[in-house]
């Protein structure tokens, strides 16, 4: 069984306030409402746990109502940690598929193809090469080095690992109050490999709102 765990609890800060951003419209459905379709559509996946904020309790149980793999609905906390920790407990999987809800883009193939990696290596984590020029600078703009980007990876959603694994990293990394950016860094704490599963496609994160017209130009011509 493979749990999805779909994260809508950021405050969205640079989006200039308003509603959280995975519950701004884009072509008539909530932004969420596209990464929960790909989980739905993927076979492997089982259940889906959507995180939200209490306030958004309402809205995501009647976007939910699209979906029939949505099996339950958790608070998220202060960190996206601990809002990852809060869907595991409801997590009933030996796979778990973490998602950014503010991942639009995500297709049925990619989730399967970092579940397969889970269950081959016990990680999967989409990522997509850097192909630009990387410069390390010093707090004046001064450039102090290239750096090598033939070994850089940019690390995005899904973020797919084996539960139990997934939950020893969380537990160490609450136990110990240290603060990780994703589950691959959790990973990484308890000195396991993780195994990357390349992205073939722009899988962008929705962070501002130039952001919106993009994402929507890109759903447009997959249609």
């Amino acid at each position: 069984m493979v749990t999805g765990i779909v994260l809508a609890a950021g405050r969205s800060t640079r989006m200039g306030g308003g509603p959280n951003k995975q519950f701004i419209e884009l072509s008539d459905k909530p932004l969420i409402w596209y990464a929960l379709t790909a989980f739905e559509q993927c076979r492997a996946v089982t259940e889906i746990i959507i995180v939200r904020q209490p306030d958004y309790a309402d809205a995501a149980r009647r976007i939910a109502g699209d979906f029939k793999k949505v099996t339950a609905f958790v608070d998220g906390g202060v960190e996206r940690q601990n809002s990852v920790w809060n869907g595991l407990e409801k997590a009933t999987g030996d796979i778990v598929a973490v998602h950014d809800g503010a991942r639009p883009l995500v297709t049925p193939a990619l989730i399967e193809a970092t579940i397969a990696s889970a269950r081959q290596h016990g990680t999967g984590i989409a990522a997509t090469k850097v192909v630009d020029t990387i410069k390390e600078a010093a707090p004046d703009k001064t450039v102090t080095r290239t750096v090598d980007r033939t070994k850089l990876w940019a690390v995005q959603t899904p973020q797919t690992v084996r539960t139990d694994l997934l939950r020893q990293a969380y537990r160490q990394v609450l136990g110990q109050g240290i603060i990780v950016t994703d589950e691959a860094a959790a990973v990484e704490l308890l000195g396991q490999p993780v195994h990357l599963v390349e992205t073939p496609f722009l899988n962008l994160k929705v962070t501002t709102p130039s952001d919106l017209a993009t994402v929507e130009a890109l759903l447009q011509a997959r249609r």
